[in-house]
């Protein structure tokens, strides 16, 4: 995989950062960095310059929003890494086992499809601002298959809540050299 390396209208070298993986057969997101944009009085997003130009083809198919697991934020997924989600969830579950169609159930409960129209805008329903807390400023933070949008101040204090010793235990544990 290469990886094209551009300087944008700001003067800012970005890398592009959405790669068809050939192999796994899925988008990898893959930036450095957030992007801050604001949300306007009705929950829409303009995709900020570096992601628009890297996003290119996934701009075209549209996405999937979904209320995050973990966090009070969204997440948002290029169609065809959805898919995928989807179908290892087809492997996995039983769909005649109630515990997993509860699972099922919750896991896709808010789940939207959005198209970015001809401004590189989407619009976020109202149930998932109302769910991830966004007021107006917006922090966009790409994690290698998916996107979270955090409103900003809620971003700041997950961010600062983090213990930076345990989080340089967690980095060792899992970048580490396995024991070498």
């Amino acid at each position: 995989m290469s990886v094209n390396k551009k300087v944008g209208e700001s003067g800012r070298k970005w890398e592009k950062v959405c790669i068809f993986d050939p192999i796994i057969k899925r988008v990898m997101i893959h930036s450095s960095g957030t992007y801050e944009c604001k949300a306007d009085s009705k929950g829409r997003i303009t995709v900020p310059s570096g992601l628009k130009v890297v996003l290119d083809k996934e701009l075209q198919n549209g996405f999937v929003l979904k209320p995050s697991v973990f966090n009070r934020c969204i997440e948002l997924y290029p169609q065809g890494e959805w898919q995928e989600i989807m179908e290892k969830m087809r492997a996995k579950l039983n769909l005649f086992s109630k515990q997993h169609l509860d699972y099922l159930r919750k896991f896709t409960a808010g789940v939207k499809e959005v198209e970015v129209d001809a401004a590189a805008r989407f619009l976020i329903p109202k149930s998932l601002v109302e769910y991830a807390q966004i007021d107006k400023e917006v922090v966009l933070v790409p994690l290698i298959n998916f996107i979270e949008i955090w409103d900003r101040e809620l971003f700041e204090a997950q961010n600062n809540s983090i213990d930076e010793e345990a989080f340089m235990q967690l980095t060792e544990k899992i970048m580490g050299n396995d024991g070498v």
